[in-house]
């Protein structure tokens, strides 16, 4: 069984940084997709970065690049969301998810969720 467990959220001042992370169990994330979401109050659940299975690839929304890092670490089975610069606009739980195949963006196991909460 797959699992997925996200840490890192909280509450933090406009300006300042978080390091989310997502440890999995039950698949070997070094092969696969990995990607975070987030959903804010009354909004749909929308894409913040994913990462390729062999790391040379990683994909931001608009919004967060040059703020927001993805990285993995494969001995942990953990992928990383680094987030600088937060902004009140960034509040939202976060999810990660891994996707269903080494080539496939399309995501079927989910965390759980993490919350973040940027004040201004």
């Amino acid at each position: 069984q797959v699992q997925l467990v996200e840490s890192g959220g909280g509450l933090v001042q406009a300006g300042g940084s978080l390091r989310l992370s997502c440890a999995a169990s039950g698949r070997t994330i070094s092969r696969y997709v990995m990607g975070w979401f987030r959903q804010a109050p009354g909004k749909e659940r929308e894409f913040v970065a994913a990462i390729s299975f062999n790391d040379i690839t990683t994909t931001y929304t608009n919004s967060v690049k040059g703020r927001f890092t993805i990285s993995r670490d494969n001995a942990k089975n953990t992928v990383y969301l680094q987030m600088n610069s937060l902004k009140p606009e960034d509040t939202a739980v976060y999810y990660c998810a891994t996707s269903q195949s080494m080539f496939s963006y399309t995501y079927d196991y989910w965390g759980q969720g993490t919350q973040v909460t940027v004040s201004s």
